[in-house]
């Protein structure tokens, strides 16, 4: 092998690693969006059923996902904000729900 060509290709090994690194997906964002205010206990954010489907199709909260949660406690009108908030973010998905009203 010619030096020319062995130089090529450690350089060219060099490179490829630096390459994958630049390709791998970065961790999903999810940005949950309520009217409500949040739980008292935080742990109970990732005990929800969404969470827990999540879960079943390996999307682990810190693990291979990440979350960021808005709460409009009772104030719908700061909706919108909020929701431009998560968009100017750039998460991958927002989370809404109805839920149910205290009576």
């Amino acid at each position: 092998m010619r030096r020319r060509d062995l130089m090529l290709l450690l350089g060219g090994a060099a490179i490829v690693p630096r390459a994958v690194r630049a390709q791998q997906r970065v961790m999903p964002i999810i940005g949950w969006l309520s009217g409500f205010s949040p739980p008292a206990n935080p742990a109970d954010l990732v005990r929800g059923p969404v969470h827990q489907g999540l879960s079943k199709t390996d999307f682990v909260e810190g693990q291979s996902m990440t979350s960021e949660y808005r709460w409009a406690d009772f104030h719908y009108d700061r909706l919108p904000a909020l929701a431009a908030d998560l968009v100017s973010r750039k998460v991958d998905l927002i989370v809404t729900g109805a839920g149910h009203l205290p009576h």
